[in-house]
C-alpha cells in the first residue's frame, strides 16, 4: 500500500482454466480465467448442472471511519437459471432477494469473514450469481465452493482456505451433498465449513439426532471437506495471484500503556454490574473521557480518534477474556456452565391462539401462535421448485429491544436468519398436515435481548405451540455456547453466552433440541476456526443446558393443551372420490360457492380428494361437511332413498335421490297397475320413497317404487 492508502496492482492475468474433482457422486468443476476477469477474483463452479459465479473486489482505498472488516456478500438468484419468467403481470425483472436467498448468502459470510485479516480496512465484496440449476443440487454448496475458491485465487489476502459441503443420513448411513429429493428421505440436513483441520461454519436442521451421532457427522464431513480444502490449495498454487500487503496500523506502546492505565480500573469495576445497560452506558462513557483526554495529552500529530476507541476495546475484550481464562469468571459474576435466571409463562394474550413468554437474563421473547385454513400456507417461488409451505417462523429484534433508535425498514438480513434458524428447530416437531391440517405461523417479538434472542425464540415458540393446543410431541429448547480462547490455545466454553463476552478468540455456537436430541444448530466463529475437541465438548456441554431450560419450561406447560383455543378455527377434514371433486365444484364454481355463501366456510380441496373445511363456527362447518357428503355420497345397489319427482315422461319419472343426483323410475317398475297417463298418478314436487335397483355402466342409476306418500 502507498503512503496515499492506495493498492498497488499486483499480479499476473488469468489464464482460462479447467480443475476438476471427483466428489459425492459427481464431478466439482471449477474454471476461471474466462468470465468476470476484472474482479480480483473470479470463477464458475459446477456440481451436476448447478452453475454459479463468484467473483470477490477490494475497493482501491480504505474506509478511514470505520474499526470493523467491511465485507458484503450478495448471493443472487436469476430465474432464467431454471428456465423461468417471473409470474407477476408487471414486474418481470427480480426484485430483492428471497429469503432463501438472504439466507446463502448469510452462510457465505459466515464461512469466510473470519478468515480475512481484521485489519483491512478496503470494502470486500463477493458477489454469487446462480447462472443454471439443474433441480437435483443446491445452489448454496457450490456457491460457498466457488467463493472461497475465487478468494484463494484473488490477490485479497486470506488467512487460510475453507471448503464446505452438505451432510445428510438416510437409512443411518452418511449421504455428501444429498440431492433435493435425497433429502426430503434425510433425518440430517448440515452445512459444514472447514479448514484442513478446524471446523469454520455450522448451519443445520435434524430430526432429534443424538448428540453423538450429531458430532460423528461434523467428523465425517470434515474429513471430505479436507479433499476440496487441497484441490482448491492446488488451484491457488497454480494461478493464483500475489496477495497484496496489509498491515496493522503501528501504534506508540506509550499511547497504549496511558490507555492501560487509565482504563484498566475503571473496567473492572464495570464488567460485573448486573444489567446489561448499566454497563453499557459506563463503557461509553468511560471511553469517551479516555478519547478526549488521550487526544488532548498526545495531539492528532501522533495518535487519532479510531485508534483510541480501538485500543480500548481491545483493552475491554483482553480484560474480559482475562477474567475467563485466568479466574473463571464472567460477566455479572456467573460460572462457566451457569444458565441466568429463567422465567416462563403461557397464555398471556386472552384473544391468540397461543402465546408464550421466555426470559433468560435480560433476554426476553414473547412468541404468538396463529392458526389459520390450508389456504392461508404460503406459496414459495424460487428457481428450483413452487411449494407451500404450511409452517411458518418470523423473528422481529426492534430497537428498543437493545435500548437504541432506530428507522423501522423490515425484516434485516440477521432477523430473516434468526427466524430461518428457530423455523428448523421446531419444524420437523410439528405434525403432519394429515394429523393436524392447520397453517401455523409463530412470531416472536424481542421484548429485549442481551445474548441470544433467537434461542429464546425456540424456546418461547416451543412454549407457544403448546398453548394453542398443537399436538406436538416435546418440548424444544435452545442455548447459545461461547467461547474464550487466546493465542496460546487457552480456552473456557460458555454456556449462555451474553454482550461483551462475543468477542474476538470466541464463539456463537446456536444449539436447539429435546430431550431425544439436536433438533437445529448453528455455528459463527471469532477464530480461524474451532478444534474437534471444542466442538466435542460444547455440544455435550449444550446437553446439560437444554435439559435444564425444558425442566423450567415443562414446569409450567409440559404438553399441549387439549383443547383449541375458542377463537381458533375449527377445520374438519374428510376423503371423497377423486371423481366426485367435479360434483362438489359444480359448473363454473356454482355448487361450491353455494355452500360457502350458506354456511360462511372456507372450503380446500386437493387433487387426491382431501376435503378440508374450515370456520370459526363448528356448526357451520358441520353443515357444510354434510352437505358435501351428500354430494359425494357413493350410491350402493339396495339402498333406500327418499326422493322428490323432478320429471315425469311417458316411459318413467325422474328421482332426486340426493342433491343434484338423479334416477329413473321405469314403468315397469312403478309396480301399479293400468297406467295409461303417470301425470295422473304423479306429480312433480312429489315425495316417494325408492330402492336402487342398478347402477349402469355410465353412471345412470335404475330405481324402483317402494312407497308412493
Amino acid at each position: 500500500m502507498n503512503q496515499n492508502g492506495n493498492l498497488k496492482k499486483e499480479g499476473v492475468p488469468l489464464q482460462q482454466e479447467h480443475f476438476e474433482l471427483p466428489f459425492g457422486g459427481k464431478n466439482l468443476i471449477i474454471e476461471t480465467g474466462k468470465f468476470a476477469q476484472q474482479a480480483s477474483g473470479s470463477v464458475t463452479c459446477r456440481f451436476g448442472d448447478t452453475i454459479i459465479l463468484a467473483t470477490v473486489t477490494l475497493a482501491e482505498k480504505p474506509r478511514e471511519e470505520i474499526d470493523y472488516f467491511p465485507l458484503t456478500v450478495d448471493y443472487q438468484e436469476k430465474l432464467y437459471a431454471a428456465g423461468k419468467i417471473k409470474t407477476s403481470r408487471f414486474i418481470k425483472r427480480e426484485g430483492k432477494p428471497s429469503d432463501e436467498a438472504v439466507l446463502s448468502g448469510r452462510v457465505i459470510d459466515r464461512t469466510l469473514r473470519p478468515l480475512f485479516p481484521s485489519y483491512i480496512a478496503n470494502d470486500v465484496q463477493i458477489i454469487v450469481d446462480v447462472l443454471c440449476v439443474d433441480g437435483e443440487n443446491d445452489s448454496d454448496i457450490p456457491s460457498l465452493i466457488g467463493a472461497a475458491a475465487a478468494v484463494a485465487i484473488s490477490d485479497i489476502p486470506c488467512d487460510d482456505i475453507v471448503a464446505s459441503c452438505r451432510l445428510g443420513r438416510i437409512n443411518n448411513e452418511w449421504v455428501l451433498n444429498p440431492t433435493f429429493t435425497a433429502r426430503k428421505k434425510s433425518d440430517l440436513d448440515l452445512i459444514i465449513s472447514a479448514t484442513k483441520d478446524k471446523i469454520v461454519m455450522l448451519e443445520g436442521e435434524a430430526k432429534e439426532i443424538s448428540e453423538q451421532d450429531f458430532y460423528e457427522a461434523i467428523i465425517f464431513a470434515k474429513k471430505h471437506i479436507r479433499q476440496i480444502v487441497n484441490f482448491i490449495f492446488e488451484i491457488q498454487k497454480k494461478i493464483g495471484k500475489q496477495k497484496r500487503i496489509f498491515s496493522p496500523p503501528k501504534i506508540d506502546q506509550k499511547i497504549i500503556k496511558e490507555i492501560k492505565d487509565l482504563s484498566l480500573p475503571k473496567i473492572n469495576e464495570i464488567l460485573f454490574l448486573e444489567k446489561k445497560q448499566d454497563r453499557k452506558k459506563k463503557i461509553a462513557r468511560l471511553e469517551e473521557e479516555i478519547t478526549v483526554g488521550i487526544l488532548e495529552k498526545f495531539g492528532e500529530e501522533e495518535t487519532n480518534e479510531k485508534i483510541i476507541r480501538q485500543i480500548f476495546r481491545e483493552i475491554l475484550e483482553g480484560t474480559v477474556r482475562d477474567k475467563i481464562l485466568k479466574e473463571e469468571k464472567r460477566i455479572g459474576g456467573r460460572k462457566l456452565d451457569e444458565i441466568r435466571p429463567l422465567d416462563v409463562e403461557v397464555g398471556i394474550l386472552p384473544r391468540t391462539h397461543g402465546s408464550g413468554y421466555f426470559s433468560r437474563g435480560e433476554t426476553q421473547v414473547l412468541t404468538v401462535a396463529t392458526l389459520g385454513a390450508p389456504s392461508s400456507e404460503q406459496i414459495i417461488e424460487d428457481m428450483e421448485e413452487e411449494y407451500k409451505k404450511r409452517f411458518i417462523h418470523h423473528y422481529n429484534f426492534p430497537p428498543y429491544s437493545v435500548g437504541e433508535v432506530k428507522p423501522l425498514r423490515g425484516p434485516s438480513r440477521r432477523d430473516i436468519g434468526h427466524g430461518a434458524l428457530v423455523e428448523k428447530a421446531l419444524k420437523n416437531l410439528v405434525p403432519q398436515k394429515e394429523i393436524f391440517p392447520y397453517t401455523i405461523r409463530l412470531v416472536s417479538e424481542v421484548l429485549s435481548s442481551n445474548g441470544s434472542s433467537s434461542m429464546a425464540s425456540v424456546c418461547a415458540s416451543s412454549l407457544a405451540l403448546m398453548d394453542a393446543g398443537i399436538p406436538i410431541d416435546t418440548a424444544c429448547a435452545g442455548i447459545a455456547m461461547g467461547l474464550c480462547s487466546d493465542e496460546k490455545n487457552n480456552y473456557k466454553i460458555l454456556t449462555d453466552l451474553q454482550d461483551l463476552e462475543d468477542t474476538k478468540g470466541g464463539m456463537d455456537f446456536k444449539i436447539a433440541g429435546t430431550s431425544a436430541g439436536i433438533c437445529a444448530c448453528q455455528l459463527d466463529t471469532k477464530t480461524k476456526g474451532l478444534s474437534d475437541e471444542i466442538v466435542s465438548k460444547t455440544i455435550l456441554q449444550a446437553k446439560k443446558a437444554i435439559g435444564q431450560i425444558l425442566e423450567k419450561m415443562n414446569s409450567v406447560l409440559s404438553a399441549p393443551r387439549a383443547e383449541l383455543s375458542p377463537y381458533a378455527p375449527r377445520i374438519i377434514t374428510l376423503h371423497i372420490n377423486p371423481e366426485k371433486i367435479r360434483d362438489v365444484i359444480g359448473p363454473g364454481g356454482k355448487v361450491i360457492n353455494e355452500i360457502i355463501d350458506a354456511t360462511g366456510v372456507e372450503i380446500n380441496i386437493e387433487d387426491d380428494g382431501l376435503v378440508e373445511i374450515t370456520s370459526t363456527n363448528e356448526e357451520a362447518a358441520q353443515k357444510a361437511c354434510n352437505w358435501i357428503k351428500e354430494l359425494t355420497r357413493e350410491i350402493k345397489v339396495g339402498e333406500i332413498f327418499t326422493g322428490k319427482i323432478t320429471k315425469i315422461a311417458a316411459f318413467g319419472i325422474f328421482v332426486e335421490i340426493q342433491p343434484k343426483m338423479e334416477g329413473l323410475i321405469h314403468v315397469s317398475n312403478l309396480k301399479l297397475h293400468h297406467i295409461y297417463n303417470l301425470n295422473k298418478e304423479f306429480n312433480i314436487g312429489d315425495i316417494i320413497k325408492t330402492r336402487v335397483l342398478e347402477i349402469q355402466a355410465d353412471g345412470k342409476i335404475r330405481l324402483g317404487l317402494v312407497k308412493k306418500s
